[in-house]
């Protein structure tokens, strides 16, 4: 019903990809690991996308990256399909079939493992936007022996080293409010937020 409803399973496999993680940019190699689909296949549904433009392109150190275009007419109805509660029945559907789409790269329920979190956002080579110096910053509570081995699985399934920092609640809004440089900047940063529960950057 959904791949026919979309036109084929890899266009609603890279829907859920990018809905699922606004901000973040992928290149097509990237891509192909992450739905596990043929190359041809995601060349070929990335310019299809990019014709309607649900996604936009940009070229950075001689790689093509992907994102999804939120000035798209139809991007918060898609959001709601692709990257809200629909998405789970999409899921189900898709492991059904046998063919599980990739899940976003932060589960906001996996991070309870690490502590109590407050914000979690990502940013860096994420979004390709180096403001803050930072990939991964958690605002919270956390031990550290859990969030060590969190990045590091992180790390593995990215395949990329991850900069990450950590700061307390109060810390972070001390911050905020004297203007801290780093805090600012991670309040202006190109960012895909998993966790905010206190509407921190929206202060």
């Amino acid at each position: 019903m959904i791949e026919q409803l979309f036109g084929s399973k890899t266009r609603v496999k890279l829907l859920q990809l990018f809905y699922s993680n606004p901000n973040r940019s992928f290149y097509v190699r990237e891509i192909t690991r992450k739905i596990d689909e043929q190359i041809n296949s995601v060349r070929r549904e990335l310019s299809n996308l990019l014709s309607v433009c649900i996604i936009t392109s940009d070229n950075t150190n001689n790689k093509l990256y992907y994102e999804v275009n939120q000035k798209f007419e139809f991007f918060e109805p898609l959001q709601i399909i692709f990257g809200g509660g629909v998405k789970k029945t999409i899921k189900k559907k898709l492991a059904v079939a046998g063919d599980a789409p990739e899940e976003e790269v932060l589960d906001p329920s996996d991070l309870k493992l690490v502590g109590h979190i407050d914000l979690a956002v990502l940013t860096g080579q994420f979004t390709r936007d180096e403001t803050a110096g930072v990939d991964l910053f958690i605002v919270g509570q956390v031990n550290a022996t859990a969030l060590q081995k969190y990045v590091d699985e992180l790390e593995t399934k990215e395949n990329k080293s991850i900069r990450y920092a950590v700061m307390s609640l109060p810390d972070f809004q001390y911050r905020q409010q004297i203007r801290d440089r780093f805090a600012t900047a991670i309040g202006q940063a190109k960012k895909q937020v998993i966790v905010d529960i206190h509407n921190l950057l929206e202060q």
